[in-house]
């Protein structure tokens, strides 16, 4: 299946480095064809040409919900209400949306979200906790690809 993960967050605010981080960790794995990895600070609307040419997305994100360390997967579907000028930056669902208008079409997506702890100045540089929801993360990232199944006899 044709995938593309998007880890997206601000990598001078420290726990809200997540997404990227965790996107940078995937990519320096022995990745199956067809999975693309990007890094990105915000989502911006050139992104829809990308969801227009994978069956599957899977954002990564920094998340201010839930206990400092929990680690969300849930699906996500697009939004048309979330519809604006495509200005500075965009909501998943609001992307999503976007690619279903002008192509008629959107990816099977994903949200895998992590609590932080710390979101003061540090470039690149998680807490404790945010380590810890990193390393979840890629671990729930590697089974959603199929990365650590055993393989077949």
């Amino acid at each position: 299946m044709k995938t593309l993960v998007i880890g997206y967050g601000s990598p001078i605010r420290g726990d809200d480095a997540l997404g990227p981080l965790v996107a940078d960790r995937l990519a320096a794995l022995p990745l199956p064809p067809g999975v693309e990895v990007r890094a990105r600070h915000i989502l911006t609307a050139e992104l829809v040409a990308d969801l227009e040419r994978v069956e599957r997305v899977i954002f990564l994100d920094a998340s201010i919900e839930g206990e400092p360390g929990e680690v969300r997967c849930e699906p996500l579907r697009p939004d048309a209400a979330r519809l604006s000028t495509m200005a500075h930056f965009l909501d998943p669902r609001e992307l999503l949306a976007w690619c279903e208008a002008i192509s008629g079409r959107a990816p099977e997506a994903w949200l895998l979200s992590a609590r932080g702890a710390d979101y003061g100045y540090a470039n690149y540089r998680l807490s404790d906790i945010g380590e810890h929801a990193a390393r979840l993360m890629l671990g729930q990232l590697e089974t959603l690809l199929g990365l650590n199944s055993p393989s077949p006899a």
